[in-house]
């Protein structure tokens, strides 16, 4: 009984910690929530390749749908912000390195949607379309390695 109510209080301690949100908008990101980030960068095959594996210093092909990482959003897909298909090569700095990260060790014809943080999209200071501190969601087809 005598560590219950330490326990009520910490729990109490946190919520009202978690309910403390700074209640300001942004104007320069009008209609959509605040800016959120996945702690790390994860990614969940939602179809397993079965062709050529991609890994640094190969070209790969890749189709992609890009949204904005959101916390209140269905699969955390917030505002869509790019979608298409280009071609990079792994490992060569190109591209973002959750995206880099992301497609490595994916197999041709697989799928697979990745949770990046801000620390590997574009950083505190964004670029355009994405504020900064904004973590991202990419829906990523592996179309072919070279």
């Amino acid at each position: 009984m005598k560590l219950k109510l330490p326990l009520i209080a910490a729990f109490v301690a946190m919520l009202s910690l978690t309910a403390c949100g700074g209640g300001g908008s942004s104007s320069s990101n009008s209609g959509s929530s605040s800016v959120a980030s996945p702690a790390t960068l994860t990614y969940t095959d939602t179809v397993v390749g079965t062709g050529t594996t991609a890994i640094a210093g190969k070209s790969a092909t890749v189709k992609y749908t890009g949204w904005l990482y959101s916390t209140t959003a269905t699969g955390n897909k917030g505002n869509q912000f790019d979608s298409g298909q280009f071609t990079f090569t792994l490992g060569s700095g190109s591209v973002i390195p959750g995206f880099d990260q992301g497609v490595t060790g994916m197999k041709v014809g697989g799928k697979r949607t990745v949770l990046i943080p801000s620390s590997l999209g574009y950083g505190a200071s964004g670029t355009s379309g994405i504020p900064g501190g904004s973590g991202l969601v990419f829906d990523i087809e592996l179309v072919s390695v070279q």
